[in-house]
């Protein structure tokens, strides 16, 4: 009789140990696994429609009922049509990967205004006096703003 007490407990205790670990194992998982996957893709007003129905056409998988913010910032904004460029300009592409952030004056402390897609074209009006700096125009939206000079490759006129 005393074997079996002793048996029982270290069979407890251990069993006891077992179950902490794994659920101490199967929550860390789950919190890792919830930090490190990617957020969706944020919708801005000066996205081109073909970007905006991309994201609008993938399935919501978490609560399809609720509004969420890619059906209510999409809008029916007319495409411009495309416009003679002015001496001095030209059309340029984004080579940086991230995209880059369109400032209202050309340092790196202005307000953020809009943004630009890898690959995304936009007009680049002018230089700043020490070439770091370059006012453009997005294609999509007419927006104008700063980007840091380097990041954009000239596209030649077909």
């Amino acid at each position: 009789m005393k074997w079996k007490g002793i048996v029982k407990f270290f069979l407890g205790v251990s069993l006891a140990i077992a179950l902490l670990i794994g659920g101490g194992v199967a929550a860390a998982l789950y919190f890792f696994f919830q930090v490190t996957s990617a957020p969706p893709k944020p919708i801005f007003v000066n996205d081109k429609p073909s970007v905006k129905a991309q994201v609008n056409s993938t399935p919501n998988t978490a609560n399809s009922s609720a509004p969420t913010p890619q059906t209510r910032a999409t809008s029916s904004t007319p495409t411009p049509t495309p416009q003679a460029l002015a001496a001095g300009t030209y059309k340029a592409r984004v080579t940086w990967a991230d995209g880059l952030s369109i400032r209202s004056e050309p340092n790196l402390d202005s307000d953020r205004i809009a943004g630009a897609a890898y690959n995304e074209e936009l007009i680049v009006l002018e230089e700043s006096a020490d070439k770091s700096w370059q006012r453009v125009r997005l294609e999509s939206s007419q927006q104008e703003g700063w980007i840091k000079a380097g990041n954009t490759q000239r596209v030649e006129a077909q």
